[in-house]
């Protein structure tokens, strides 16, 4: 049977109804975070940016109170980098992420020559942090004495990525502190990691987050290797399309693909936000012009704004004594009618953002 090709509008707006970006939802917060499998976490805000522009009426302590009571953890996750999961997820999936994160940690360590004995490092650090939550900076130190002669940050590089370890929350703000503590995932949440691989799982909820998706797609999302033979195994379970350029994507058989021409409405990204992370051909979110005005060096992706689906410009607040200041930076022509939307959700967004400030201002940048 003759594969449908769908079109790069067709994927967008697939992407955006299973992003909850055509239009918001009223999904629980964990049950939010679990459509999307976790929300990148790098800055702290981000996680909360990312739901306020998927849910309806979202506010800051509905998440805080969350995190505080270890509904939703914060660790190192897909592609070992920080992701906001929720407890459920983090035990469900660590495992099953685990050979990405050994390699990880097994490539700074070569990267940096830093050969040392990892058995005795993990285990003197599990027994460290086992006695109460660390920061890194504790635990470099006392790398330094279990293993003098190793580099130090490819070792407690190496117990971050091998040992299931959280942030520990604090009250208020974004919920984490700039140098957080780390504890034992088990301790903290009291309960064992589940020691099952759960791959197939974690297949269907990607395509169920991101998809039509290829193999390699997933692989760039999740950061785990080889997974065409995966696919190929699943093959029987799901829907089969071919993109404009014949590659081949998987899908859920009851995976929305709405029309084209299905209208969708100015939203505001947080940076890193994994809409633009985790397709390897991301023109279905973003445009290949855009690109190096989004994705900056040093790993940084920039907050961004979507214009009919697509990344349409970037955002930042300004802050100016009292005043708090969402500035847009677009990268396309703006009708008045996107002006109007985008002005109306970039005075929410500053208010959600800068809640003591005195006054707020929306300025786009021509």
């Amino acid at each position: 049977m003759t594969q449908r090709i769908l079109s790069v509008r067709e994927l967008n707006r697939a992407t955006l109804a299973r992003q909850m970006l055509l239009k918001r939802d009223r999904l629980s917060v964990p049950a939010a975070i679990e459509r999307l499998v976790g929300l990148q976490a790098q800055v702290s805000s981000a996680p909360f940016i990312g739901l306020w522009t998927r849910l309806c009426d979202l506010g800051r302590e509905a998440l805080g109170e969350l995190i505080e009571n270890r509904t939703v953890v914060k660790a190192t996750f897909m592609r070992a980098t920080l992701h906001l999961v929720t407890a459920e997820d983090y035990v469900r999936f660590r495992t099953t992420l685990q050979p990405m994160l050994t390699s990880a940690g097994n490539a700074i360590a070569k990267r940096r020559s830093g050969e040392f004995n990892l058995e005795k490092v993990l285990a003197e650090a599990r027994r460290y942090i086992g006695e109460k939550p660390r920061t890194f900076a504790e635990i470099s130190v006392m790398v330094g004495e279990w293993a003098p002669d190793a580099d130090v940050g490819a070792a407690r590089y190496s117990v971050r990525t091998h040992l299931p370890l959280v942030q520990v929350p604090v009250s208020g703000g974004w919920g984490y502190p700039s140098k957080p503590e780390f504890a034992l995932a088990d301790s903290w949440l009291g309960r064992p990691v589940s020691t099952s691989d759960n791959l197939r799982q974690l297949v269907f909820r990607y395509l169920a987050a991101f998809g039509p998706a290829s193999a390699t797609d997933m692989q760039t999302w999740s950061g785990l290797p080889k997974l065409k033979e995966t696919f190929e195994e699943l093959r029987p379970e799901l829907k089969t399309y071919r993109d404009e350029n014949r590659r081949e994507l998987f899908d859920l058989h009851d995976g929305p693909i709405p029309d084209s021409d299905v209208p969708a409405p100015a939203r505001f990204l947080p940076e890193y936000d994994n809409l633009l992370l985790s397709h390897t051909n991301r023109t279905r979110v973003i445009p290949d012009e855009h690109r190096s005005r989004v994705f900056l060096p040093g790993l940084r992706v920039r907050g961004t704004i979507l214009v009919d689906g697509f990344v349409g410009g970037a955002w930042r607040v300004d802050k100016e004594k009292n005043a708090a200041i969402l500035v847009i930076e677009p990268f396309v022509k703006l009708t008045r009618g996107d002006r109007a939307a985008l002005n109306e959700e970039a005075e929410k967004l500053v208010r959600f953002l800068e809640p003591q400030a005195k006054s707020f201002g929306i300025k786009v940048e021509e």
